[in-house]
């Protein structure tokens, strides 16, 4: 394989990596696991900037590439909300309130990727000229950029400080108030994801006219 004309899908693959390791130091009891772990959370995202970047930047966009960081997005969100949710540091000792963030986020991921794999199959994308997206309300809510950087801020702020709010030896005095904008900003996560996804299913059904 050249790494030069695969640097894109390299990064893409590597920030899972980098997310995996991070998730892996919660469960490490220790103020320097934590401290490590919030530093690999940011730099996992700017990955995910990155991969994009270098793909234009290098004409290497391409329909793997596209998958390939679709794929990315869902295995580090996810792997993320189920550790918080193992944790308890979404919702305490309410499981089922923890649990819903990654069930939700789960099934989301299911419905839009499902659909936009017979999207794909039509020469359709998710993102670019190409989307499957045909209103202007779609486009905006699914591939503005406005909406797709505000829903990456308010995981990356909820990721980072759940993490920086349960870092072991922290002052509660200090712990308390990140705690609670850290799940303020994870709810507001979760609403963009399921807000990003009512356009993929709300004009889905153009895809299935050719089988009536």
């Amino acid at each position: 394989m050249n790494i030069k004309d695969n640097a894109a899908n390299i990064v893409s693959i590597s920030r899972i990596f980098v997310a995996f390791i991070a998730i892996g130091l919660l469960f490490i009891p220790s103020t320097c696991a934590y401290i490590t772990a919030v530093v690999l959370t940011i730099i996992a995202f700017i990955m995910d900037g990155v991969d994009g970047y270098v793909a234009r930047k290098f004409n290497q966009s391409s329909e793997w590439g596209s998958v390939l960081d679709i794929m990315g997005d869902r295995i580090v969100e996810i792997s993320y909300w189920i550790a918080f949710a193992i944790l308890g540091y979404l919702a305490g000792d309410n499981m089922a309130l923890n649990a819903m963030f990654p069930i939700v986020c789960a099934a989301r991921a299911f419905t839009t990727d499902s659909i936009r794999s017979v999207a794909l199959s039509k020469g359709m994308t998710a993102f670019g000229e190409k989307s499957m997206q045909s209103t202007s309300w779609g486009k905006f809510i699914c591939a503005s950029r406005f909406m797709r950087i505000s829903y990456a801020v308010a995981k990356v702020v909820a990721f980072v400080l759940l993490i920086v709010g349960a870092t072991p030896g922290l002052d509660d005095k200090f712990a308390n108030p990140i705690n609670l904008v850290a799940v303020i900003c994870a709810w507001i996560a979760i609403i963009f994801c399921v807000v990003r996804a009512i356009p993929v299913v709300a004009e889905s059904g153009k895809l299935f006219n050719d089988a009536k």
